[in-house]
């Protein structure tokens, strides 16, 4: 009985203790979303009146913010599709094939996730400034990619890694072709992960500052380092409410991804299934 006891009481406390650590981590996150609503020039928290001015900022005639809100997405949108090519490609290799040399390959792919951002910052800057791309979105992208393409390639991997081989298997016995098997079953399995992958992605390409920094000009600056300009040059309260809509962004981003991989769980169960192999034999290479 002492023993029960002292068992929920452990459950109890460490219940306890996680809840109060992650309110800790979440306070911050509050602040913001609760100074954003403050009438206060200077974002005081608590808020002494409500307000919501400074959604109403965001966008008014001669605003900074949506023309750095557009192309912060506009290079994101093209950072996630560099990245998912790359990781797709990256992770087949790595799971799919006898890659020679896999242990290094894996690391040069996943190195600039260890490599310190303002350093591959710079070193982008001395790439791309002797061929006059700095300023350019395509250059941004490409930037943001180096970062976002390791991230996509790890979900892949780990994606690829969950489906069963064996249905690959069972539909080459059945005559189909690479292309055939990844149309078929390998994408239509991998869709989770690969909408997964796209998500964090654009969050890693759309939040990154010190690129954006190095790569932007005066003309192509993106929403961080308006971010960033505005809170070292200017004292403007309508940076809360940029942040507050980036935190409810991300907040949507992860419940899409936790909906998908949800949805797409028992897909390859459903596959592995008698019946399901059985009607995969029966018709043949051209349906597979």
């Amino acid at each position: 009985m002492m023993e029960l006891r002292k068992t929920i009481a452990g459950r109890i406390a460490l219940t306890a203790t996680a809840t109060v650590i992650l309110l800790f981590l979440a306070l911050p996150i509050v602040v913001i979303l609760v100074t954003s609503f403050s009438d206060d020039a200077f974002a005081a928290f608590p808020p002494q009146a409500w307000t919501l001015n400074w959604y109403k900022a965001l966008f008014a005639d001669g605003s900074k913010w949506p023309a750095a809100l557009s192309l912060s997405a506009f290079v994101a949108c093209l950072s996630t599709l560099f990245s998912l090519i790359i990781g797709v490609t990256a992770a087949t290799a790595l799971t799919r094939s006898e890659l020679p040399l896999r242990s290094a390959v894996y690391a040069l792919v996943l190195g600039p996730l260890v490599i310190p951002q303002i350093v591959t910052a710079l070193g982008l800057f001395l790439l791309f400034e002797p061929a006059a791309m700095l300023g350019s979105p395509i250059a941004i992208a490409l930037g943001h990619t180096v970062l976002a393409s390791p991230i996509a390639v790890l979900i892949l991997i780990a994606t690829l890694r969950g489906i069963d081989e064996r249905l690959e298997d069972a539909a080459a016995s059945m005559g189909a072709g690479r292309m055939t098997i990844a149309r078929k079953i390998t994408f239509p399995l991998a869709a989770p992960g690969m909408i997964a992958a796209a998500v964090f992605s654009f969050i890693t390409s759309f939040d990154e500052f010190y690129i954006s920094q190095f790569l932007s000009s005066v003309d192509t600056v993106t929403l961080p380092v308006q971010v960033y300009n505005s809170l070292t040059f200017d004292i403007d309260p309508s940076v809360t409410a940029v942040s507050a809509i980036l935190i409810a962004f991300a907040i949507l981003a992860l419940g899409l991804v936790a909906l998908v991989r949800w949805l797409g769980s028992g897909r390859q169960d459903s596959l592995l299934s008698v019946e399901n192999t059985a009607g995969v034999a029966a018709t043949g290479g051209e349906s597979v």
